[in-house]
């Protein structure tokens, strides 16, 4: 059983974060919280430009209230927090700062282009100093 887990979600597979906390909460230790996160991804200084000044704030405003709905309907003891910047190393970072000793991350399907840019959950793995578990 786990004291702490982190459950980074991507909003645009909520099934895969559904999946994936149902086993947090299995795994969970009765006096054990959940960490749910999002990472809002930043945008390059050159894609800013062309776009609205508004849409990182949005984004920001549209995933807080899609991570709390994800979290009423999961029912679980814990929080969830928005992060802003490379999805690995915030996801790395909020599992240091919570001292987590899990992170259980959804994957894809890997494909060719893995092999060359690499996907965030292979980041974690690779980076992570507490335990993953990847969830295909």
């Amino acid at each position: 059983m786990y004291k702490k887990i982190i459950v980074p979600v991507d909003l645009s597979a909520t099934d895969k974060g559904e999946k994936i906390l149902e086993k947090a909460k299995a795994l969970l230790d009765p006096d054990g919280e959940i960490v749910l996160i999002n990472v809002v991804e930043e945008l390059p200084g050159y894609m800013v430009i062309d776009l609205p000044v508004d849409l990182i704030e949005n984004a920001i405003k549209d995933a807080k209230a899609k991570l709390s709905d994800l979290k009423t309907r999961a029912g679980f003891k814990g929080s969830h927090e928005i992060r802003s910047g490379a999805p690995a190393r915030e996801i790395i970072a909020a599992a240091e700062e919570h001292k987590a000793d899990l992170i259980i991350i959804a994957s894809h399907t890997p494909d060719f282009s893995n092999y060359f840019i690499g996907a965030t959950a292979d980041r974690v793995v690779r980076h992570a100093k507490c335990s993953v578990l990847v969830d295909r």
